[in-house]
């Protein structure tokens, strides 16, 4: 039976005590999430593969943990607890967004043209195919961490 709590100051210490415990539960659960998500990105980057610049770039990025260089706006980030992040992008391999997204053609100065290059989505379909299942997995962590936490 769930216990009763009275008094303002104790509620307010029961609810500040829910989030730091779901953050903990949910590391586990966000790291390996990230791991499947940059696990399958990779695979569909293959079609891609000229140098292996750019699958060999892809990384999970766990809370708490900082992006390789180049992976996040030129720089490195840190995911906050709570986020984790699937990034492609390394000092040789600069180029994920072109392939992610595609070229459009352009026109050289001196009217030639560059061409074009079609998109090859990596990171997009990767997400798409874990969603429901990452989802899933956190909102059992959350469920859990929160009866734990009114069950005290």
């Amino acid at each position: 039976m769930p216990k009763r709590v009275t008094g303002s100051e104790a509620l307010a210490k029961r609810m500040a005590a829910i989030p730091q415990s779901v953050l903990e539960a949910l590391r586990p659960a966000l790291t390996r999430s990230v791991q499947e998500i940059a696990a399958d990105a990779r695979a569909l980057a293959e079609s891609s593969r000229r140098s292996g610049a750019l699958v060999e770039s892809i990384e999970a990025t766990a809370p708490g943990e900082t992006t390789p260089a180049f992976a996040s706006d030129g720089g490195r980030r840190t995911a906050d607890e709570g986020q984790a992040f699937v990034t492609a992008g390394d000092p040789d391999a600069r180029h994920g967004h072109l392939v992610e997204f595609g070229t459009a053609e352009r026109v050289h100065k001196d009217g030639s043209p560059t061409g074009t290059m079609p998109a090859k989505p990596f990171l997009l379909p990767a997400w798409r195919l874990n969603k429901t299942r990452v989802r899933n997995r956190l909102r059992r962590v959350i469920r859990s961490e929160v009866k734990k936490g009114a069950a005290e």
